[in-house]
């Protein structure tokens, strides 16, 4: 079964993360996937809105960590910076920056890794079952790599979900601007094609202007910069569990497992 699907409606690109088995967690092969299809997107001259979506009761997981890592004997800091380096920072900045609009429609849980995928994302639609989490403060990490936090939701607000792991609900997100709509849950799908067809009737060089505004405006704040810097503290951290414990996280999966669950 494909792990990502790709079909174009009406000049909306829809690609759909298709592991809904394991919540849509990400493998490496998923995200170089996933990448093949925000490219395709970009190139297509008939495509003006790219759609993200996710089959199943929740949009991500985040990164299946079954997937993520070589045996231990073989893995360095070196391997892991080069790997993340190319699938978590290289490609979530290209996703922010194709010059199209992109929305992400997220139901269910979105958690770590699954922030990598929607934040990038120019606009977000959110049911009303959506949460939004990264608890990977729990393994010993300061955050995902690519650092949205800051931007997405307010320093105080954002040191609270790292400090506690806790979930920001969809109300709470749209409150603080890192969410456009909430909607019922059968209503996702609908609410997030109307909007996308409502932007693709829009002169594409316009919306694609408009894009590069906004985003030179906050690359300009700081933001890529910022990301920049932060992806390497998150690198410190894998460097630490390699030297505490021989794993680049430490493991205290279970216990993250039992604090989602709680949620």
């Amino acid at each position: 079964m494909d792990q990502i699907l790709y079909e174009v409606k009406d000049r909306v690109a829809v690609i759909t993360l298709n592991r809904p088995e394991v919540a849509n967690a990400q493998t490496m092969s998923l995200l170089d996937d996933l990448d093949a299809a925000w490219s395709r997107a970009a190139a297509d001259e008939d495509v003006r809105v790219v759609v993200l979506r996710g089959n199943g009761r929740h949009f991500s997981a985040g990164h299946d960590l079954k997937d993520r890592w070589p045996g231990p004997k073989e893995i360095t800091l070196e391997w892991i910076y080069n790997a993340e380096t190319r699938r978590y920072l290289e490609y979530t900045l290209r996703w922010r920056n194709i010059p199209k609009p992109s929305i992400a429609a997220v139901q269910g849980k979105c958690i770590a890794g699954g922030l990598m995928l929607c934040w990038p994302c120019d606009l977000i639609v959110a049911a009303e079952n959506a949460e939004f989490s990264d608890p990977v403060v729990h393994m010993g990490i300061g955050g995902v790599e690519y650092h949205g936090h800051t931007w997405e939701l307010g320093a105080r607000k954002a040191k609270e979900i790292l400090f506690t792991g806790r979930a920001v609900t969809a109300a709470e997100a749209e409150k603080v601007g890192m969410v456009n709509q909430v909607v019922p849950l059968d209503e996702l799908d609908a609410a997030t094609m109307d909007l996308a067809d409502r932007i693709a009737r829009m002169p594409p060089f316009g919306l694609r202007q408009a894009k590069r505004a906004v985003n030179q405006t906050l690359d300009v704040q700081g933001f890529y910069a910022a990301v920049q810097s932060v992806f390497d503290i998150h690198e410190t951290g894998h460097g630490n569990a390699l030297s505490v414990s021989g794993y680049p996280v430490l493991t205290r999966l279970e216990g993250m497992k039992e604090h989602i669950k709680s949620q």
